[in-house]
């Protein structure tokens, strides 16, 4: 039971009792974690220095950052380009049909200008045709041409034009070459505008290492820098395209609740000014929504208390339930404000040292798996409130799934002492929450070369770590709190020195050896089907207790050769005096406080069997007398350790009371005793399998066998003694 004061306490407030206890966590927790959510009155400005770290009150996005980033982006983006890899030819062949064009003038004037003179008179003088007559007939050959192809050859300048025909039909061919070569060599590149002016020049260039004339040369140049043209031109289009993938790729800047704007001690700049007002911060006056959310938080977590109360059987189990959740959360949000307040910026991962498994586990263990559930869930909600102010958003996720991770990882351990459970507690507690800090560190990417990786890493397996040991260690303290079964208490219990055995002894001997019998077969049997051992032992070494007060009445501690005092009684007299031994045993143990389990074995051992000898010599006298008049108070036993003693405590009477004991006999005398236990409904309560049964008469018989067997000679021990002393005389030779 959680300490008798707090039972006291109980006791005098009656149904006032638990919504006083809810009221009561519900003020403290809110008084332990209203000062980490409330928010003052602030009026920051540019170039004021911030008294302490100014952390974001919400998540929100920069949109003026992540305009500037998208903005960047689009920059950044290459312009794309075609290339019409076509142009070249077009260029080559425009350049040759020039040539072309030129050199069919050229035949056709001096071949009108040949008829002419072969037509004129000897002393006729015919002029020869002149360069403008040449170019006047090129570009008549031009007018055939198409709109596409005139622009190209409507760039040819008069002084180029007359230079080309000035040169001889050899110049015209070594030249067509070398254009041809070079325009060729340039626009199988890809020229851009921006370089165009490069490839002409390097075009140009390498004329004047040709063996060409100053007039060959004055030609190839100009056609060089009209053939070679831009053939890469800019793809608006795609361009466009391409930065608005950029842009649209840019995620957008978040300011996250938690994270610091402005340094403790460093001034207020105009980007971090900008954030505040986007925050709100600049001029923020008390806001009432986060205590708000933290009322209801409450208010939902008293609810859920409440309705889990709903739903359990017992109303002292039921206060037990919610008394002990409640000074479990309060620990647990103590514990957590501690390590809050120790929080800095040196130390930001203090909050993961948090032993977040110790509260559920406990809860599991001591009371139900599903308040230990409800824990976990609300120390999480705890936690966010806690660490409102103090954590940036990753670490404040980190926590937070940590918390809640550990926390159910500690209710799925087996209801038993947790050092009893070995290697599955350490699998649970520890390496599973440690493999979840290993997957939140990489998921955020942090780097394993970092000391902030490991630091996280190694403070998640301290937490884990102290919740193991804690509730290791702290066990049988919390047990003694909880329950009046608690291990320290029932080993007190169990201390021959304990008033009540000494009396015992003293006044019950018989009594005394007997209930050492019963609790040594009966500790054996309940613990081969998996039941509480040492409280069954306990349980035993008092449920005879009420013979003290007729010690003399019990045959077991008549001096030998003592008269049965029965023999002078009346069988309803003698009935009573029986039946008193369990009443006043209940009563001497409730006055010592003993642990319910203690008494409730003491007034069930016996069950409602019938006291066969005095219902029979009762009958005798009187034929109207009914079995139910000789039949014990009960209750019949309720449990399977009630079960297990009441079947112990009979057979360990009888088989001592037996002549020359044997194995079969006493096998066959539990075996029967059971059957009977059976058929006359005395272990319908108590929850046992007919495979447990089975497993307490192996034990009871095994127990009694070795006990009450008779003793075996061993005509050969003497030899076989000599012989083995023989053996370690030599040895030591």
């Amino acid at each position: 039971m959680i300490i008798q004061s707090l039972k006291k306490f109980r006791e005098r407030l009656g149904k006032f009792y638990l919504p006083v206890l809810l009221l009561f966590f519900f003020v403290f927790s809110v008084g332990i974690m209203y000062s980490s959510v409330q928010q003052n009155n602030v009026d920051y400005s540019e170039g004021q220095v911030a008294e302490e770290n100014i952390r974001a009150n919400k998540t929100i996005e920069n949109t003026t950052a992540t305009e500037q980033k998208r903005t960047l982006a689009a920059e950044a983006v290459s312009p794309e380009y075609t290339y019409q890899d076509g142009l070249a030819q077009t260029q080559h062949d425009r350049v040759d049909y020039l040539f072309e064009l030129v050199t069919t003038v050229n035949a056709e004037i001096k071949a009108d200008y040949d008829k002419q003179v072969a037509d004129a008179d000897e002393d006729e003088n015919v002029p020869k045709p002149d360069t403008d007559e040449y170019i006047a007939a090129l570009k008549k050959e031009f007018e055939k041409l198409s709109d596409d192809e005139l622009d190209f050859y409507q760039a040819l300048t008069t002084n180029f034009l007359t230079t080309l025909f000035s040169l001889s039909d050899d110049e015209l061919n070594t030249v067509r070459t070398y254009a041809l070569q070079l325009v060729d060599e340039q626009m199988a590149k890809q020229i851009r505008q921006s370089e165009l002016s490069t490839f002409r020049s390097e075009a140009v260039d390498k004329v004047q290492f040709l063996d060409v004339t100053s007039d060959m040369g004055s030609v190839l140049r100009f056609i060089v820098n009209q053939g070679i043209v831009v053939n890469d031109f800019p793809n608006e289009k795609r361009t466009e395209e391409a930065r608005q993938t950029a842009m649209d790729a840019v995620q957008p800047v978040m300011i996250y609740q938690g994270e610091i704007i402005v340094r403790e001690g460093s001034q207020i700049d105009a980007n971090s000014l900008e954030k505040l007002q986007l925050l709100g911060m600049t001029n923020q006056t008390f806001s009432v929504f986060p205590l708000i959310a933290l009322l209801l938080a409450m208010v939902l977590q008293m609810l859920m208390v409440f309705y889990y109360t709903r739903q359990t059987k017992g109303n002292e189990k039921r206060l037990n339930a919610v008394t002990f959740y409640v000074i479990a959360m309060v620990f647990s949000v103590l514990l957590m404000k501690f390590f809050q307040l120790f929080q800095s910026e040196l130390v930001t991962f203090i909050p993961l040292f948090f032993p977040a498994a110790f509260t559920p586990l406990i809860l599991s263990i001591f009371s139900s798996r599903r308040l230990g559930i409800l824990s976990a869930a609300f120390q999480v909600i705890a936690a966010l409130f806690i660490y409102f102010d103090s954590s940036g958003t990753n670490l404040l996720t980190t926590v937070l799934v940590t918390y809640l991770f550990s926390g159910l990882m500690g209710t799925m351990v087996k209801r038993a002492r947790i050092a009893s459970q070995g290697k599955t507690a350490i699998v649970w507690v520890i390496l599973f929450p440690l493999l979840l800090s290993t997957m939140l560190v990489i998921f955020q990417g942090m780097d394993f070369a970092r000391g902030n990786t490991w630091t996280t890493i190694v403070c998640g397996l301290a937490g884990s770590l102290l919740s193991y040991l804690l509730t290791m260690g702290l066990h049988p303290y919390i047990e003694l709190l909880v329950s009046d079964e608690s291990m320290i208490v029932l080993n007190e219990l169990s201390n021959p020195n304990h008033p009540l055995l000494k009396q015992l002894l003293e006044e019950a001997p018989g009594t005394y050896h007997h209930s050492m019998m019963v609790a040594n077969l009966s500790a054996n049997a309940v613990a081969e089907i998996g039941g509480q051992s040492l409280l069954t032992r306990v349980a035993c070494y008092y449920h005879d207790i009420g013979k003290v007060k007729h010690a003399n009445f019990f045959v077991e501690n008549l001096p030998a050769g003592a008269e049965n005092p029965h023999n002078f009684l009346l069988p309803e007299d003698s009935k009573q005096i029986i039946f008193g031994h369990v009443i006043d045993g209940a009563v001497i143990l409730e006055e010592a406080h003993m642990p319910r389990m203690v008494v409730d074995i003491c007034r069930q051992h016996h069950g409602t069997t019938l006291m066969r000898y005095f219902y029979v010599k009762a009958k005798e006298r009187n034929p109207e007398i009914t079995e139910a008049d000789f039949r014990y108070p009960g209750p019949k036993p309720q449990t399977r350790e009630a079960g297990v003693v009441s079947i112990a405590d009979s057979c360990e009477a009888a088989v001592r009371a037996m002549d020359n004991p044997t194995n079969q006999k006493i096998q066959e005398f539990v075996a029967n005793l059971i059957n009977d236990r059976i058929l006359d409904g005395q272990l319908d309560e108590t929850g046992l399998t007919l495979k447990e049964i089975r497993m307490i008469e192996k034990s009871l018989v095994n127990g009694l066998c070795s006990t009450f067997h008779s003793r075996i000679k061993y005509p050969k021990m003497k030899s076989e003694a000599e012989k083995m002393k023989e053996e370690q005389e030599r040895r030591e030779r």
